[in-house]
């Protein structure tokens, strides 16, 4: 299994609604090519990326593949 864990400054002035729409789309995008992944994302005190049960290689993936969900929000975030 491999897990993913986003979290986001809770200082950051985000829409209501944006962590858990960011974890759907995540997964969402995220289980196209690894079928086993568990994706969450929270507020916290800062910015992080926690990957578990990946290489380092797959981790790149990871980051990559949430930069563009993150660049894309126009198309899968609905205030």
């Amino acid at each position: 299994m491999l897990y993913v864990e986003v979290t986001i400054d809770k200082k950051k002035k985000l829409p209501a609604g944006v962590a858990s729409a960011l974890a759907v789309e995540l997964n969402k995008r995220l289980q196209r090519k690894f079928p086993d992944v568990e994706a969450t994302v929270r507020l916290a005190g800062g910015d992080g990326l926690s990957v578990r049960g990946s290489s380092t290689a797959d981790r790149e993936v990871i980051e990559g593949m949430l930069q563009e969900t993150w660049e894309s929000a126009d198309d899968w975030f609905q205030v």
